[in-house]
C-alpha cells in the first residue's frame, strides 16, 4: 500500500497550546479528534509502548475538550446526561460517566469533573457532545450556561509519573488519590490536577487553563524529567487494547448501550432519577444485553490496522466483530477488542475472523491483558 495523503490544515483543524513542543519532539503521525490534532506515534508504536511501560511520558491530549456547566441547574443537567447516580459525588472528585441519549445509546464516555455544586467539566471523548447538551438546556429551559472553556489537558503517564509531577508541583501532588483532583500553582495560575489518564500505567491529567501557560508547563516538565528519560508520548494503541480501554467511535457508538459496552457497573438506572435514557436502560438492565464487548486474541503474525470492523463467524454465521486490534510485543500475540453475541461470548469460544490480510483464528479471552 502506498503512502497515505496528508491532511490539509486549516483553522477548523485546531492546533493546541503544546503543538510546538509536540513537533519539536518529533511526532510522526496525527489523527483528528474533536476537531483537533492528536499525536498517535513518535518513534514507533512499539518503541513508544515499551517506553510508556518503563518510564514517563508527557501527552498532549488537548483534544479532550471540556463541556463546562455553570449555574444553579448544573447538577441537575449532569444527572440528566448519565445513568450513573451522581448524588454522592463531591467537589474534588472525577467520575467516569456513560452519556446516553433517549434510547439508551452511548453518546460519549467522558470523565465528569465536579469543581463545585454549580460548576462541572465534562472531559469528552471524540464527539460533538456540546451540541447535545446545549439542546437539552434549551429544551428543558434549565438555568445553566454551557460552553467550551479554554482548557487543554496535558497528561503525564508512566511508572515515573508521580516523581515527575512532584518535581514540578511539589510533593503535595503525591497525595492526590485516584480519580480525585487538587489545585496546584504554576506561574501564578491555579491548575486542576487529577490522578487519571488514558493508560493503565499510572499518572495524572493537568487541566491547563489558558493558552499562554501551555509551552512553559511543557518545558518545565521536560526540564524536571531530564534524569527520568521523559519523552513526548500519546495514547498508545497497543497498551490501550491490552488494558481494555474503550475508544468511542471505534469500539462503541450510539448504536450501543452501556451494558453492551461492559459499562453496566457505571449505570444506576434504579436510582439515577432524571437521566434522559433511564426508561430505555431499565429494560436493558432487566433483560440483559444480547451482545457485549470482549477481549479477543488473534492467531498468526501481526494484523494490519483495524480501520473497519472485522466480522467474526461461527461456521457461516456472523456472531460479532473486532473493532480494535494490535500486535502485543509483551504477550506475543494479537490482542483485540470485539463485540460478540451472547451465544459465543464465553471465554474459550473459538471463532473465525476475517481481516484484510486473510482469515485468522480468534479466541474469546477471560480478561484483558493489563
Amino acid at each position: 500500500m502506498g503512502a497515505l495523503p496528508n491532511i490539509s490544515l486549516s483553522r477548523r483543524l485546531r492546533r493546541t497550546p503544546f503543538s510546538d513542543g509536540v513537533e519539536a519532539a518529533g511526532v510522526s503521525a496525527y489523527t483528528v479528534y474533536n476537531h483537533m490534532l492528536l499525536p498517535t506515534v513518535f518513534r514507533s508504536l512499539e518503541e513508544d509502548y515499551h517506553h510508556l511501560k518503563s518510564a514517563v511520558q508527557v501527552w498532549d491530549v488537548s483534544c479532550e475538550r471540556q463541556v463546562e456547566l455553570r449555574g444553579p441547574d448544573a447538577g441537575r443537567l449532569m444527572q440528566m446526561l448519565t445513568p450513573r447516580d451522581l448524588r454522592g459525588m463531591m467537589p474534588g472528585q472525577c467520575y467516569y460517566v456513560p452519556i446516553v441519549d433517549e434510547t439508551g445509546g452511548m453518546l460519549n464516555d467522558p470523565v465528569a469533573v465536579k469543581l463545585a455544586e454549580d460548576r462541572w467539566w465534562i472531559s469528552i471523548a471524540d464527539s460533538d457532545l456540546l451540541l447535545w447538551v446545549k439542546g437539552i438546556v434549551y429544551g428543558f429551559r434549565l438555568d445553566v450556561l454551557v460552553d467550551e472553556p479554554d482548557v487543554s489537558p496535558l497528561a503525564v503517564q508512566g511508572p515515573l509519573a508521580e516523581d515527575l509531577m512532584a518535581a514540578v508541583f511539589g510533593d503535595g501532588v503525591r497525595a492526590v488519590r485516584f480519580f480525585r483532583f487538587g489545585h496546584f500553582q504554576f506561574m501564578g495560575r491555579e491548575l486542576v490536577v487529577a490522578r487519571s489518564g488514558y493508560s493503565r500505567q499510572g499518572g495524572y491529567e493537568i487541566y491547563v487553563e489558558g493558552w499562554d501557560v501551555g509551552m512553559p508547563l511543557w518545558n518545565a516538565l521536560f526540564e524536571a524529567g531530564a534524569g527520568m528519560d521523559v519523552r513526548a508520548g500519546c495514547p498508545n494503541g497497543i497498551e490501550r487494547i491490552e488494558s481494555g480501554l474503550l475508544s468511542y467511535g471505534n469500539d462503541m457508538t450510539d448504536d450501543n448501550t452501556p451494558h453492551e459496552c461492559g459499562l453496566g457497573r457505571f449505570c444506576n438506572t434504579q436510582t439515577a432519577i432524571g437521566c434522559i435514557g433511564r426508561d430505555a436502560l431499565l429494560r436493558v438492565s432487566i433483560e440483559g444485553p444480547v451482545q457485549q464487548i470482549r477481549p479477543i486474541s488473534i492467531s498468526g503474525p501481526p494484523v494490519p490496522p483495524c480501520t473497519s470492523a472485522w466480522p467474526m463467524r461461527a461456521g457461516n454465521t456472523v456472531v460479532g466483530r473486532v473493532t480494535s486490534a494490535a500486535w502485543s510485543p509483551d504477550h506475543e500475540t494479537n490482542v483485540a477488542i470485539g463485540m460478540v453475541r451472547m451465544t459465543h461470548w464465553d471465554p474459550g469460544s473459538e471463532l473465525t475472523l476475517h481481516t484484510p490480510s486473510g482469515q485468522r483464528e480468534a479466541v474469546v479471552e477471560p480478561a484483558f491483558w493489563n
